[in-house]
C-alpha cells in the first residue's frame, strides 16, 4: 500500500507541471492546427475509426503527456511519433487546450458483457491481483486530472482492448510506475474485453 501510494504522490506532483502547462494553451489557436489531427480524431476529436481514440472532452494534462510521450519516443506509435516529433510546446499545449474543450460523443456497449465488465471495473479481480479500474479512473469513468488519470467514458472498445494489451506486453510503458502494466499483465483477455465494452457505455 506504502508503494502504491508512493507512485500516486509521484504521479501528482509530474502531472500538476503538466497541467499547469497544459492549462495555458489556446484552444482557438489549437483548432487551426488540428487540421492534420481530424484525418484520424476527427475534426472535434470524436474519431470515427474505433482503433484511434476519441480526444474530445479528455484531459489537457493527459492530451498533453500523450503528445510529448510521443515526441520523445517515451511511447511509441506508427501513426502518432512522427507526428508529434515536429509539434512545439505550444503547439502541443493549443492542441490539448482545443480537444479537451470539445464534446465526447459517448458510445454503445454490448450489454452481454459489461455484468463481467462492471464487476471487474468497480471491483477487480481479488483471486488474481486486478485492481479496480474505478480506484483510479473514478466510478463513471471521468478520470483524475490531479492525478493525470486519463477519462475512460465512452472510449471506443477496439482502442481500450488495443492498450490494455499493449501494457500487458509492455509495447506500450509510459505509465507511472508500471501501474497500468501491473494490472494489465493480470487481466484475462475476456476481462479486458468486458471493461472495455462497459467503459465504452459509461457515462
Amino acid at each position: 500500500m506504502k508503494k502504491v501510494l508512493m507512485l500516486v504522490l509521484t504521479g501528482l506532483a509530474v502531472s500538476v507541471a503538466t497541467s499547469a502547462w497544459a492549462e495555458g494553451g489556446n484552444a482557438e489557436a489549437g483548432k487551426t492546427k488540428s487540421a492534420t489531427c481530424a484525418a484520424c480524431h476527427g475534426a472535434d476529436g470524436n474519431s470515427v475509426n474505433p482503433e484511434w481514440p476519441k480526444l474530445a472532452g479528455q484531459h489537457p494534462s493527459y492530451i498533453l503527456k500523450q503528445l510529448m510521450n510521443f515526441k520523445n519516443d517515451a511511447r511509441v506509435n506508427a501513426s502518432m511519433s512522427p507526428m508529434a516529433k515536429p509539434l512545439s510546446d505550444a503547439d502541443m499545449a493549443d492542441l490539448a487546450a482545443y480537444f479537451s474543450s470539445q464534446v465526447k460523443k459517448l458510445g454503445e456497449a454490448d450489454q452481454t458483457k459489461v455484468a463481467l465488465g462492471e464487476q471487474v471495473y468497480k471491483g477487480g479481480n481479488n483471486a488474481t491481483g486486478v485492481a479496480a479500474c474505478a480506484a483510479c479512473h473514478g466510478p463513471t469513468g471521468a478520470g483524475n486530472p490531479a492525478a493525470n488519470f486519463p477519462s475512460l467514458n465512452g472510449q471506443h472498445v477496439t482502442y481500450v482492448k488495443n492498450q490494455l494489451l499493449a501494457f500487458r506486453t509492455g509495447a506500450r510503458a509510459n505509465d507511472a510506475g508500471k501501474m497500468m502494466r501491473n494490472v494489465a499483465a493480470a487481466m484475462s483477455d475476456a476481462e479486458m474485453d468486458a471493461v472495455a465494452e462497459y467503459i465504452a457505455g459509461l457515462k
